[in-house]
Parts: C-alpha cells; structure tokens; sequence
C-alpha cells in the first residue's frame, strides 16, 4: 500500500512538474515561435526547461537508492543550475562586456521651436487662445519628441513680457521624470513612465497623474536597401525577445543577423517598446561584430548602418520624430501586419502600435496647471497637436 502510494505522489508531481515546464514555455512564446528560433542564445531557455524537468523526473527514481547517489547529486545541481540560469537565458544576459548605447545621443535642433523666438516654427493658432496665463507660469519638461508640441502650448498661452526658457525645458524623458518627481518641474511630457520611473515617484511619495492629451503611432525602422518592408506582430516579439537572431528567417536570405538596437533604459522610445511587447522579456542588447556599430550618432542614423554590402540594422522611434524631428532618409518605416503607420491608418486605429501622449503632474493639476491642461483638451489645444504633427485625441 505504501509503494502504491509514493508512485502515485511520483506520477503527481511528474506531472505537474511537466504542466509547469510547458505553462512557462507557453507563457513566453516558445511553443508559437518555435519554427522562428534561429540562434542558440534563443534555444537555450527551452533546453533549460527540459533540463530541470527531466532532471527532475529523474531524481524522482533514483535518488532514494543509494547506489546512485553521486549521479543524483549531479543531476540535482544541473535541476538547479537550470532554475537559477533561467531568468538570465530570458534576457539572452550571457555576455561579460555587454552591448551599450549612449546614453546621450544626437539630437534634433530644438533651436527652432523655442516659444516667441524669431522664425519660429512652432505651431500657430488661426485665432487668439481663449487662454492666456500672465503669472506663475507652469514649469514644462518632457520628451524629446514632444518639445515642438509643448513649446508650442506655451507660445500660444504665456504671457510674452514675462516668459523665459526657464519656463520651457527639454531634458529628456528620463530627466523630466525626475524633475517632476523632485518638484522643480510643474508638467512634464511623455508617451508614458517606466516601470523604474513609477517606482522612483512612489518612492519619493509623488503621485504620477497621466492626463491623455493626444496620440501617436510607435514605428519600427530600417534602412531603405533592406528588402523587408512588413512584419507581423508576433516577428517583432520574437526578434526582440531573442528567438529570432537572422534575417533569413524573415525572408532575406543574404541579410546575415538582425542588428537590433535599442534606446538607453528610461527612455521615451524604449518604456514604448516595453508596452508594446506587454510583458514578454526583452533580450539585453547582443554583442555587434564590430564595436564601431555602435557609433555615436542617434538611433535614427544607427538604423541606416552598412555591414559587409547590406543593412542588416532594425530600430524603434515614434512617427513624429523619425519623420520629421530627426529624420534619415536612408532610412523607411516598416508596415506592422500589412498596415503601414499612415495618418489615415492612425486615425482609423488599423495600425497596431497606436498609444496616448499625456501631460504628467503629481497629482491632479491645480491652479495654472490645471487651466493650461484644460486647454490643451479644448479644441484649440488640439488643433495645435494636430498642426504640429500628431494625432489629436
């Protein structure tokens, strides 16, 4: 009765040591994308599964028999080795001297958009704002990408006689947040936080409140000699997670490996690549066949790179910037599913990769703030989203 008894606890956690081995396979996508993995860094997450559960189911046999006891504490270590190694294989994190990027890139002139400068090319109104704010002006920040959108706000609703660029900053969106979190900043502008950016507020005890003020689409890039012109949904997720390291297996056989850069962490572009892959993992950046790659330049002039006769580079941006900010024109946009990242495409929602822009405050938006953030959801505010280049809500 007893032996009846330990087999059948045996079989139950056999098999629920294999339901939870193929949950975690499932969970991550290697069961979908399994003909897509093309690289052993790729592979290896699904050989650790198997290694912990047959290692597992193994021990389950033997160890209590003595004559097996070194094989036992062998395959006990790798049962290990495999939990421990796992969230590391995830992440493709196998590299002593990583892959890094600048954390301070090329940027577009803002010169030009600076409020009440001479030829501005902020966007203008057709008729006087209904709002104009003649003290205590609002301290604005935000992303890099939405300077044009924001200064122009600013333009059209600050009094002239006592407006300073103290007023109107652009310091990126990692040093935005943390000017809103330290309270030198009034309203901040970004396509979103980062999980480390929340942390870091609820930590210094500053409630982060997101008023959506418009849209944009998030895009994905490449060079203009790359034959690839569309990829679906779930190729992004796979390249990005790691499964999938060539070209080839998009279709371009002459390719070699994807190059696929990514944007320093905090940043605007990369907490949208975060969201848009909606929890999968994302592999740490992999080493490149020549540390000149990595350049200095923007992500924007990285994405056009040439190594060994082709552009093998992939890369992210949002449509405003990558058009018209800091635009390459050695570079294209990808069509997601077929859909091309158009205007038209935006509006009608047909385009996958759509989110809000927001005016970010700690807490909701009081005095000034608040009349500014209610102006800008007025019709004139969003005519001067819709002027400068993004979608009004």
């Amino acid at each position: 009765m007893i032996k009846k008894i330990e087999l059948l606890i045996r079989i139950i956690i056999i098999i629920f040591v294999w339901i939870t081995g193929c949950y975690i396979l499932y969970r991550y996508e290697y069961f979908i994308a399994f003909n897509e993995i093309d690289n052993i860094v790729g592979m290896i997450p699904v050989a650790l599964v198997l290694t912990a559960a047959i290692g597992i189911n193994v021990l389950l046999w033997i160890i209590h028999k003595k004559q097996f006891f070194a094989v036992s504490a062998v395959i006990f270590l790798f049962v290990i080795l495999s939990i421990v190694l796992f969230p590391l294989a995830l992440r493709g994190n196998w590299w002593i001297n990583p892959t890094t990027f600048n954390e301070s890139e090329a940027a577009p002139d803002l010169t030009i958009f600076i409020p009440f400068s001479e030829n501005s090319k902020t966007a203008k109104l057709d008729e006087k704002s209904q709002l104009l704010l003649t003290d205590s002006l609002p301290v604005l920040d935000g992303a890099t990408a939405l300077y044009p959108v924001y200064a122009a706000f600013a333009e059209a609703v600050y009094d002239k006689n006592i407006f300073s660029q103290d007023y109107v900053l652009c310091t990126s969106t990692r040093n935005a947040y943390q000017g809103i979190i330290s309270g030198n900043r009034d309203i901040i502008f970004t396509v979103g936080a980062s999980e480390q950016q929340v942390a870091a507020a609820k930590e210094a005890g500053v409630d982060l409140y997101f008023t959506p003020i418009g849209r944009e689409a998030f895009v994905f890039l490449t060079g203009k000699n790359n034959p690839v012109d569309n990829l679906t949904y779930q190729q992004i997720r796979n390249i990005y997670s790691g499964k999938t390291a060539k070209w080839s297996t998009l279709g371009w056989r002459e390719g070699g490996s994807i190059i696929a850069f990514q944007r320093p962490q905090g940043s605007g572009s990369q907490t949208g690549l975060q969201t848009y892959l909606k929890g999968l993992p994302i592999q740490v950046p992999q080493p490149l066949p020549d540390a000149s790659l990595i350049g200095t330049n923007s992500l924007m002039r990285q994405v056009s790179l040439e190594w060994q006769g082709v552009q093998p580079a992939l890369g992210y941006s949002y449509r405003y910037f990558a058009l018209t900010m800091y635009s390459n024109p050695d570079v294209k946009l990808l069509k997601i599913d077929g859909i091309e990242p158009s205007i038209v495409n935006i509006q009608n929602g047909s385009y996958r990769f759509i989110g809000n822009f927001y005016a970010v405050t700690n807490g909701q938006s009081q005095g000034n703030s608040k009349l500014l953030i209610d102006w800008i959801l007025s019709p004139q505010g969003q005519e001067i989203i819709e002027k400068t280049g993004y979608i009004p809500l």
